[in-house]
């Protein structure tokens, strides 16, 4: 395949990936003022945008095998959290911005997660594991096995947590 029309790809599946999340971001706005019939729209165009971007990377030949799949999402995990985050953080702490010093330093934390995970998911794939995991409504941080009495991240109670059924 062209390295044009590859790159065209790329950047067509992260357009429709930035538009699925801000659409169901917009659906979950939507519920809470009582618009029902406007979340479904937003989440129903979320998921078209959806199969959009699993097209754009079928096509770019950007999916792999599972065990392929998990290296590569464990090295970007790293790659965000000790890089992305970290230049960030420098902006956020430099413009003395509390909110945004909050918000990358716990995405960066639960980033680190994610890679170990990812490395954990690994080694479940050789041993047969399929784990519960948790995840934290308030910073997204994801626990195994069950939920912490407190999020290691935001602090956040037991209670914010869902379990996450796939």
């Amino acid at each position: 395949m062209d390295e044009r029309i590859k790159k065209a790809m790329r950047e067509a599946f992260i357009g429709e990936a930035k538009a699925a999340l801000r659409l169901k971001v917009f659906a979950k706005k939507a519920d809470e003022e009582g618009y029902h019939e406007i979340a479904k729209l937003f989440r129903v165009i979320a998921y078209s945008e959806e199969i959009h971007g699993e097209r754009a990377l079928r096509i770019a030949r950007e999916i792999g095998t599972t065990e392929e799949n998990l290296k590569e999402s464990f090295e970007k995990e790293q790659n965000v959290a000790g890089l992305a985050y970290g230049e960030f953080l420098k902006l956020a702490y430099e413009l003395q911005d509390k909110g945004a010093q909050w918000h990358f330093t716990a995405s960066r934390d639960v980033e680190e997660v994610h890679a170990r995970l990812y490395r954990n998911a690994l080694q479940d794939m050789m041993a047969e594991r399929d784990p519960d995991y948790y995840v934290c409504t308030v910073c997204g941080y994801i626990a195994e096995g069950e939920a912490p009495d407190i999020c290691p991240v935001c602090g956040a109670k037991k209670e914010k947590f869902i379990h996450f059924e796939g």
